[in-house]
């Protein structure tokens, strides 16, 4: 049984009294059915269940009146007496919600009736726009959205039994930017080329806790892969399908390349924005991919500075984008030869760490040469974050930090093959501290 951050924002909600229906939204295979039901079981007297996905009979239940009397009825009809109603201590989970937009339209009035707590999980809710099908309208100031990712590098540790005290040392070394002890310091780099193999996909992670034994998982991820594939068949529009394939299929070959800014030639020869943009955004709304914009200027705001029509494109869970690499490549990040990949493959992890957090994604890069992987706002400041795949020089970084009457930048991060410490102004963190970056 996986231990997911989810639990804590979803007992949050529970808390507040004047909690409106929610959706856990999330990539396919990310875990929110799996999370929301063992909420609901420790939590409720009752749990009512509707999965609109594996059973499509379910959407005539919504099918006529919302009034929720009538849906009370419906349900218990349908589902028999495994179906109990007790206001105040019934929660009622409308699974893949995004196959039944009647069942969104009616969180307005259970919310407006509020005897019963509800929790929607959608994996496609943002791509629904671009099937054949339109949505219906969305219950506006009726609900509220939980993201859920891939499991984080805590979570995996969490997984592989590492003890509660021995990640409370982490923070306490981030606090004093002191070293981390050189046995604790070896267990957890190696524990972190596992996380790069395995990723956060719960049945990767629960086959690798189990069996240890990468050759498990592969098929796993692989399988995931071609679910999302079949996604893309499915609920893509007839004209874009074929599109969003290639788009996707690309996205190994995008972060090959030294300069990783996304390139729609490199998805087909002659390929340009006008033809492949939609299809970009199609896996994006999908929770596959993230982007990360580069920034015209390194100052805040960010979003603000962001190029609109220049971005890299990072792999959502970091076991998947190797799945997609060549047979061999989990053997050899586990022995840390990396080779071609290692910068690709590095930060696509800090990407996702960042993306876990609810950071937009952003980067520095000049025709110049000048580069930065990331750019971050830190303590109200606007901090370069570089990432290696061992040691390696950021000489970007310290033209920055000797320019402040330039760049007003007096402070940069760099995660990479180090241990905790500070060179210069510079602070170095291990990589698999990265999921620690909150408490800066």
């Amino acid at each position: 049984m996986l231990s997911r951050k989810i639990e804590r924002s979803l007992a949050a909600w529970k808390a507040d009294p004047e909690r409106l229906p929610v959706i856990v939204k999330g990539c396919r295979q990310c875990g929110k059915t799996y999370s929301v039901r063992k909420f609901a079981e420790e939590n409720y007297g009752n749990c009512v269940y509707l999965n609109f996905y594996e059973n499509a009979e379910y959407c005539d239940i919504f099918a006529g009146s919302l009034e929720v009397d009538h849906l009370i009825m419906m349900m218990s009809a349908m589902l028999g007496p495994v179906a109990r109603f007790e206001p105040g201590n019934t929660v009622i989970i409308l699974d893949e919600i995004q196959e039944c937009p009647e069942a969104r339209t009616a969180l307005k009035f259970f919310k407006m009736d509020g005897r019963f707590d509800v929790i929607g999980t959608g994996s496609l809710l943002g791509v629904k726009g671009y099937s054949d099908k339109p949505p219906k309208s969305i219950p506006v100031g009726y609900e509220s959205t939980i993201d859920m990712y891939p499991l984080d590098f805590e979570e995996f540790l969490w997984a592989m039994g590492i003890a509660p005290d021995l990640i409370h040392l982490l923070h306490e070394c981030l606090q004093k930017a002191s070293p981390v002890s050189p046995a604790l310091h070896k267990k957890l780099r190696q524990l972190f080329l596992e996380y790069l193999v395995i990723g956060g996909m719960p049945a990767a992670v629960q086959s690798f806790a189990e069996h240890h034994e990468p050759g498990r998982v592969l098929p796993i991820q692989r399988d995931i892969v071609r679910l999302y594939e079949q996604d893309m068949i499915k609920y893509a529009s007839a004209a874009d399908k074929s599109r969003i394939i290639e788009c996707f299929e690309s996205i190994p070959r995008q972060l090959a390349r030294e300069n990783k800014k996304f390139q729609y030639s490199v998805i087909k020869k002659g390929g340009r924005s006008g033809e492949y943009s939609g299809s970009l955004q199609w896996i994006e709304d999908a929770g596959i991919i993230y982007r990360c914009h580069n920034l015209e200027r390194m100052e805040l705001p960010l979003k603000g500075n962001s190029v609109p029509d220049e971005f890299k494109v990072y792999m959502a869970d970091p076991g998947l984008f190797l799945s997609m690499l060549d047979d061999g490549t989990q053997f050899d990040v586990l022995n840390g030869s990396l080779y071609t990949y290692k910068g690709a493959i590095v930060e696509n992890y800090v990407a996702g760490v960042l993306a876990k957090m609810g950071r937009e994604l952003y980067y520095y890069r000049k025709t110049s040469g000048m580069e930065i992987d990331f750019v971050i706002r830190l303590r109200g400041k606007c901090t370069p974050l570089e990432c290696k795949a061992s040691t390696g020089n950021t000489k970007t970084t310290r033209t920055v930090l000797n320019h402040p009457e330039i760049y007003l930048i007096d402070m940069a991060l760099k995660l990479g093959d180090y241990n905790v410490g500070y060179e210069g102004q510079v602070l170095t963190l291990p990589l698999y501290m990265g999921f620690l970056l909150t408490e800066l």
